[in-house]
């Protein structure tokens, strides 16, 4: 065996994009594929085994498919079951393809037994728990398996039964949304929030409608399309205004109408808007002491912390790094999930590259990449930043953003 024999198919493709001139950008592009997921495949985070995968690849780099796995035969070669054979993101994208469960419009059974309630319940929570911990890979198979099963479920389920079933579909389907949201795949995302938004209203469950406009309008953003974002946002804001000035509004609803003030917040601060981004923070930090504390309604994390979080997250859009970083020193994100607090991270951090304190800006981003390794490797605004600060420190780049950097496959 050769020393190239032992390489993996990430490490090759790393040496082959590089050898071709072509930076992951322009790799994922001729792959139809995210800057991050090229980020994970060369990493070996993201396991390429489908060889349809592999010849796209090969294609996209100009080489034979042998130069990326050696063992490999043609796709056209290839054996069915090795053709199916997959355990790299896709996964999740094949499970929103199409109708949810065909087979149950024409009256086939389930092809495995049917969890009961307990257990879907037991299902979702833990998806949830995986996405708060920026667990995607883990979270990509969990949810490829939960969301047919509860499609087909909910078709055969006795009726009593059905309205839980719309509701545990619609978070099942949030999260699907966060996730995609999270790992640079926007449409996706959006597809699946608008599935769990109809689940949520046959649920009977405004609230969960709400819960899933909160996670379109995510999805707008991280495709740019802030008019369609402040669309979803501002909808669910109109109508839940007026019941909210009522002092016996329920605590749930109060978090999610905050929660919908912050996305409007950074819909603002990107589109630079400094009045409507201050007063939306403004509101939301009202909404927040009438709570008293941080909850987690709807998986939002909504409370005076993440308020906090979001006034240092809106003041970096706006290129207020001093204000952005007066703010954090008060900020205590310790209670919240790894993904919220190294996000938080990752916005110290940015700050600090805009006042070029590359240390700093450092320090943070590795403490960030200890709570949630895969965010802050894989998330567009860390890379960012990290190009950022090479570039600040070029020709003297510290050790441990060089080594950062390597692991991020920034370099």
């Amino acid at each position: 065996m050769t020393a190239s024999d032992t390489k993996t198919v990430g490490q090759r493709v790393k040496e082959l994009r590089r050898a071709a001139g072509m930076s992951q950008s322009d790799l994922a592009a001729a792959m139809g594929r995210s800057e991050s997921w090229v980020s994970q495949v060369e990493r070996g985070v993201q396991p390429v085994e489908r060889l349809s995968v592999l010849q796209a690849l090969a294609d996209a780099l100009n080489v034979p498919l042998r130069d990326l796995r050696s063992d490999a035969a043609p796709a056209e070669e290839a054996e069915p079951e090795e053709l199916t054979k997959s355990n790299d993101l896709d996964g999740l994208r094949v499970a929103l393809t199409g109708h949810p469960a065909l087979g149950s419009l024409f009256e086939q059974p389930p092809a495995e037994p049917t969890p009961s309630l307990a257990e879907f319940r037991q299902q979702v929570d833990e998806a949830w728990t995986l996405v708060h911990a920026s667990s995607y890979a883990a979270l990509s198979d969990h949810l490829a398996k939960l969301l047919p099963s509860i499609e087909a479920a909910v078709r055969h389920a006795p009726a009593g039964e059905r309205t839980e079933l719309h509701a545990l579909r619609a978070k099942a389907y949030q999260v699907a949304a966060a996730s995609f949201t999270r790992q640079d795949q926007a449409d996706a995302a959006w597809v699946a929030a608008d599935r769990a938004l109809q689940a949520a209203e046959l649920a009977g469950q405004p609230l969960e409608v709400v819960a899933s406009l909160f996670r379109m309008a995510h999805a707008f953003m991280r495709q740019q399309h802030m008019d369609q974002a402040e669309q979803a946002a501002q909808s669910a804001v109109a109508v839940m205004g007026p019941k909210t000035e009522s002092p016996t509004c329920p605590a749930e609803e109060l978090s999610l109408f905050g929660a919908m003030n912050l996305v409007l917040a950074v819909i603002n601060a990107r589109e630079g808007n400094r009045g409507r981004t201050h007063e939306h923070i403004d509101r939301a930090r009202g909404i927040a002491a009438r709570l008293g504390g941080d909850r987690n309604d709807f998986d939002t994390e909504f409370g005076p912390t993440n308020v906090e979080i979001h006034a240092v997250s809106t003041a970096v859009e706006l290129g207020d790094a001093g204000l952005a970083l007066e703010v954090a020193q008060q900020v205590d994100a310790s209670g919240l999930s790894p993904e919220r607090q190294s996000r938080f991270l990752l916005d110290v951090a940015r700050a600090h590259a805009q006042r070029r304190h590359v240390g700093e800006a450092t320090a943070a981003l590795m403490e960030a990449e200890a709570l949630a390794p895969e965010q802050i490797h894989d998330h567009h605004l860390a890379r960012e930043v990290i190009r950022d600060l090479i570039q600040l420190s070029d020709p003297r780049i510290p050790e441990s953003l060089r080594s950062l950097a390597e692991r991020s496959a920034v370099i």
